[in-house]
């Protein structure tokens, strides 16, 4: 067996593949990928991995809609109900459980409310195995109560600190009661923009943090808000995203969790083959966490649980660093958009 379905076959965690070529997709799903998620940048991401799927969409939606607004909308969605229809045959497996594909709506408008309310119900009629990807935010949180109303399931995204778990799972359970619907919910840690979050500060202020402590740093955060769902019953799923390093996945190997990586990084375990270790359980040395917490600002505001008010997430260093790499990919498609409407 690969790497990636011996971990299936051993242990409980299992993986989701982020923002796929078509050829990507149906290799994961080959591969024993569970579902999938995309995001804002998807599109500009497909300009590399699969350039005729992206152009043919383009001048599709572009033949009949000069709104360039509109326009990326539909390109995303219509992209992305690709690769629904690929996944659906797991979904219907599953019996609902699994085979979901989000979809994350249009950066710039992240906290405008209505808007992505909106553009989530639109998502929403693509197909039955459509899962709504919000921002833990201030504004986010209004809109992942309208989904739990509407009864459709939330990937709740953008998470880098336990205050922002804490958070979105104290509302589910609020709304779900309040609306009589659980819709499936699952909690993205995005422990590798995390890493690359604390690694440019490191660099930039030349500061004398240890590079074992640091490599640490986004898997101490995240392993601590495992345990917390586990010790609290949280009815809901972690998520592991943003890997930037097979560690981003291996170090989780073993939870009762859920990780989504680039079908490159997939491909790279199952060549490489590593043991399969179970680390999730592993305990950080207090020595490290002291380390992170003295000498790195921001550790402690995500360790820490209740150290930051929703008002405060969107203006978190990590967050806004994640928001800025979907604005540039976003930026890339209306680009390619106002480019195909001049030449129609």
């Amino acid at each position: 067996m690969t790497y990636l379905q011996k971990v299936h076959s051993e242990t409980a965690t299992r993986f989701w593949v982020n923002n796929p070529s078509l050829e990507e997709c149906r290799l994961a799903i080959e591969g024993g990928a569970v579902s999938c998620t995309t995001n804002p940048a998807y599109c500009s991401r497909l300009f590399q991995s699969d350039p005729r799927f992206i152009y043919d969409a383009i001048k599709k939606v572009v033949a009949h809609e000069k709104d360039v607004n509109a326009a990326a909308e539909a390109v995303y969605h219509n992209v992305s109900a690709e690769l629904m229809r690929l996944f659906l045959p797991v979904f219907e497996a599953s019996g609902g459980k699994a085979g979901f594909v989000t979809i994350q709506e249009d950066p710039r408008r992240e906290e405008n409310t209505r808007y992505i309310i909106e553009a989530s119900l639109r998502s929403g009629k693509l197909a039955p195995n459509y899962m709504s990807k919000i921002p833990v935010t201030a504004p986010g949180l209004k809109v992942i109560e309208e989904m739990i109303r509407n009864n459709i399931p939330v990937c709740a995204t953008e998470v880098f600190s336990l205050s922002q778990a804490v958070s979105v799972y104290r509302l589910y359970q609020e709304f779900s009661k309040k609306y009589g619907n659980r819709p499936p919910l699952f909690i993205t840690h995005i422990t590798g923009i995390m890493d690359q979050y604390f690694k440019d500060i490191v660099e930039k202020e030349k500061i004398p943090v240890s590079p074992g402590a640091l490599k640490l740093a986004g898997t101490a955060i995240a392993l601590k808000e495992y345990r917390l769902f586990r010790r609290e019953g949280y009815e809901c799923r972690m998520l592991g995203g943003g890997a930037r390093g097979l560690e981003h996945f291996t170090n989780f190997v073993g939870g009762d969790l859920h990780i989504t990586i680039n079908w490159s990084t997939a491909a790279e375990l199952n060549r490489k083959n590593p043991p399969v270790e179970a680390l999730a359980d592993t305990e950080i040395p207090a020595s490290i966490i002291r380390e992170l917490e003295d000498k790195l600002p921001n550790f402690s505001r995500a360790y820490e649980e209740g150290a930051m008010e929703p008002e405060e997430f969107s203006d978190y260093g990590p967050v806004m660093l994640f928001r800025t790499q979907f604005m540039n990919g976003f930026a890339r498609l209306l680009d390619a958009i106002r480019i195909a409407m001049k030449s129609a």
